[in-house]
């Protein structure tokens, strides 16, 4: 089975070799061709890509998250939501590795099979970097208007905090 999985990829740009000789495709050409564009498009979606590296390091730099949620603890031991999950939850939809890195520190520090990393382990799994996806395809293929997008992007991104903490809480 490894040497078959070894093989998998030089099997498959050879066989896409073949069909291209087979349709009289000139696959240089064509290389190159895709090539300009995928350096075109790169140029296109950098300045989306910088603004929102800027935003984010700006965001958690200023420490304005952890003083954010120091005013909200009250409220939310009320509704046993966990205040240590929430700067994941706040930084997902912007950044995944951001968010990656937020949920190693909570293994390192509450262990892997804690209350806390099962948590962050399903809000990394199944949320999306909402924000990011929309500024960076939107804008780079020039949609100004995102409608509903956005909205319908962070409902379901806080739907799944709420049903991750719902369900580690019942199954763990």
């Amino acid at each position: 089975m490894n040497t078959l999985s070894n093989l998998m990829i030089p099997l498959l740009v050879f066989a896409l070799l073949i069909y291209a000789l087979a349709k009289k495709v000139n696959v240089y050409d064509s290389f190159c061709k895709g090539a300009k564009e995928g350096i075109k498009l790169s140029i296109e979606i950098f300045p989306f890509f910088l603004a929102m590296i800027f935003g984010m390091n700006l965001l958690l730099e200023s420490g304005f998250i952890t003083d954010f949620f120091s005013l909200l603890n009250p409220l939310l031991t009320q509704f046993h939501i966990p205040l240590e999950i929430l700067p994941m939850a706040l930084i997902r939809p912007i950044s995944g590795n951001a968010s990656f890195v937020v949920m190693i520190d909570i293994i390192k520090t509450y262990g892997v099979d804690s209350y806390l990393a099962r948590i962050a382990a399903i809000l990394q799994g199944a949320t999306d970097t909402t924000i990011y996806v929309l500024s960076l395809y939107f804008g780079s293929v020039g949609i100004k208007k995102i409608r509903y997008a956005l909205k319908a992007g962070l409902l379901v991104d806080f739907l799944t905090v709420v049903m991750a903490i719902f369900l580690v809480s019942i199954l763990f």
